[in-house]
């Protein structure tokens, strides 16, 4: 048995149809010698600082910088703090016991950065040992798939985009996580700082200036 991990329920249901997997059970597609999931995006995510030891916001505990990345089950924001969420840990627990009926895995995940980081969080998560091919396709059709299917790659041949990946993960953990808490404690309220929300604020407070200094002239 062969386990086909797509990134979204879709992707799986089309890939599943080309594989001859058409029975549908509760997370997968199974059929002619295929197991086809799901990942539902990032189901696996660096650990939070209190998984380190690190609680509460203080000047004293920063820089938070983990000696090794440590794996959860995807997080959720409650009014008790974070919590995993319950649809990651169905779905990781589904993939887990199909990975272990299963004699190598084919990744199909989205043929990029992200969508590798994906499969490798959950391969090392898992403590997965299969063997493991690369689909690599840019279409959805029919004959896309089929030919994908015929031409798998050897996984190895993208651990560098692998660890392009696991080093933008990391680097907007260790970011995001000792600039926010730095500048929530610099002005006593939480303030949340990262390598993305940051510039994006930037550009939008910019323009609201720019639209609240703009002087009508005249034009001919």
């Amino acid at each position: 048995m062969i386990t086909i991990l797509a990134e979204k329920p879709s992707v799986a249901r089309e890939i599943a149809r080309n594989a001859g997997a058409t029975r549908k059970e509760e997370g997968f597609y199974t059929g002619n010698g295929y197991h086809v999931t799901w990942a539902l995006g990032h189901l696996v995510q660096p650990a939070l600082p209190e998984g380190y030891g690190f609680k509460g916001f203080s000047r004293d505990s920063l820089p938070v910088i983990p000696e090794e990345f440590m794996l959860i089950p995807r997080q959720v924001k409650t009014d008790k703090g974070y919590k995993a969420d319950a649809a990651a840990v169905k779905q990781i627990k589904v993939i887990t016991k199909l990975w272990n009926e299963s004699d190598g895995i084919i990744v199909a995940t989205d043929c990029a950065r992200e969508g590798e980081l994906i499969f490798r969080y959950l391969y090392a998560y898992t403590g997965c040992t299969l063997p493991f091919r690369r689909l690599w396709i840019s279409s959805l059709t029919d004959t896309a798939i089929r030919k994908g299917l015929k031409e798998l790659k050897d996984g190895h041949e993208y651990d560098d985009l692998y660890l392009a990946a696991k080093a933008r993960s990391e680097a907007d953990w260790l970011v995001g996580i000792n600039a926010t808490r730095l500048f929530s404690v610099m002005y006593h309220r939480t303030l949340n700082v990262g390598r993305v929300v940051s510039p994006t604020l930037a550009l939008l407070v910019q323009r609201e200036a720019e639209i609240n200094a703009f002087q009508p002239e005249s034009f001919y």
